[in-house]
């Protein structure tokens, strides 16, 4: 038996990517121990994972924040005797930890972002069309350093079923013989973002339509006021905003069936609960290894542009100032790639 701790302190849906390679690493090798350390926020990511995979969760702003903090963090963990650490992220916070288990001659393993490909991706000039490795891919690869080669094999945190309906009723209703799609218009950055005005059209059509639900996912104040001017003006439709914690959203989109995300952290939470998603695509590429897990590239909704892709992570300004790689994109595009996935509504 041997103890591994696995890091990753976030984004969102980088920290989601890592489930599928942490279920298959706690299927293969059920002998051993896997500790995954991350923010306590994403605690529910891990909830339903085998009973070898338990969680710490970091306090980065509070007991865990700054150089004392990082020590005193190490000073936990090395009281856990841990055989090898993954390190996931490589930032900082999590290089220094490894600096200190290294000292301590524990097997350290960190990832290998493949930056130079990414860039030769994004440059705006001669760019070079090649698919990535998966982040995926990539985290597997870790555990491959330490002598920990994984078989990536993973449908559902539910396994093969869906979360437990019982606990989300009173929030959603019954189903019954309607189509549930969920829609969530919101991402980090503008350069990934479909335009408001446009995806407000995509609502409006399954809004119109009584055999459909549309469930809104979002958070914050900005989202919270686009959503209830939505509501208000097509009364069928549900922001979730609120109403579920992340461990029951999870549940909810489990039941869904379909979602409509951009490159974004909902696109990898419902993916990790077998749903199909439909993806757009802006700034940024499935090219660079951020697809959700076993999405399809036939339901990814995006324009060939010379320019595109123009960043990584979609942050940086549209250089061209139009943003003709989301603006471009019609709604009844999306709706057409929906609507082959529900039925042909």
């Amino acid at each position: 038996m041997a103890r591994i701790l696995i890091i990753r302190f976030s984004a969102l849906g980088d920290v989601a990517m890592t489930v599928p390679v942490i279920h298959s690493l706690a299927v293969q090798y059920p002998q051993h121990e896997i500790t995954v350390l991350s923010r306590s926020v994403w605690q529910p990511l891990f909830q339903e994972l085998p009973e070898n995979v338990s969680f710490v969760g970091a306090d980065l702003t509070g007991k865990h924040k700054g150089f004392w903090g990082l020590n005193s963090l190490y000073s936990e963990l090395k009281a856990m005797r841990f055989d090898y650490v993954a390190d996931f992220h490589h930032v900082l916070r999590s290089r220094y930890l490894c600096l200190r288990f290294r000292l301590a001659n524990v097997p350290v393993a960190s990832i290998c972002k493949g930056r130079a490909g990414k860039q030769k991706l994004v440059r705006r000039h001669h760019k070079v069309m090649e698919n990535q490795k998966s982040s995926f891919r990539r985290y597997a690869d870790v555990l491959e350093k330490l002598g920990l080669p994984v078989l990536l094999n993973f449908s559902s945190i539910y396994g093969e079923g869906k979360g437990n309906f019982a606990e989300i009723e009173l929030v959603t209703g019954p189903k019954g013989s309607q189509k549930w799609i969920g829609i969530a218009p919101f991402a980090k950055h503008t350069g990934k973002i479909y335009p408001l005005e446009l995806q407000e059209q995509v609502v409006a059509h399954f809004a119109a339509d009584p055999t459909v639900k549309v469930f809104l996912f979002g958070g914050g104040k900005k989202e919270q006021e686009v959503f209830d001017a939505w509501i208000a003006r097509y009364p069928s439709i549900v922001s979730m905003i609120g109403k579920l914690n992340m461990r029951t959203e999870l549940n909810l989109m489990s039941h869904l069936d379909v979602m409509l995300s951009m490159d974004s952290a909902n696109m990898h939470l419902a993916s990790l609960v077998n749903i199909p998603v439909v993806s757009i695509w802006g700034a940024t590429h499935p090219y660079a290894g951020f697809m959700g897990w076993k999405q399809l590239p036939i339901n990814t909704v995006q324009l060939d542009l010379p320019c595109r892709p123009c960043s990584v992570y979609g942050q940086k300004p549209c250089w061209r100032g139009d943003y003709a790689c989301l603006k471009n994109i019609t709604p009844e595009q999306v709706i057409e790639k929906i609507e082959a996935i529900v039925g042909g509504l």
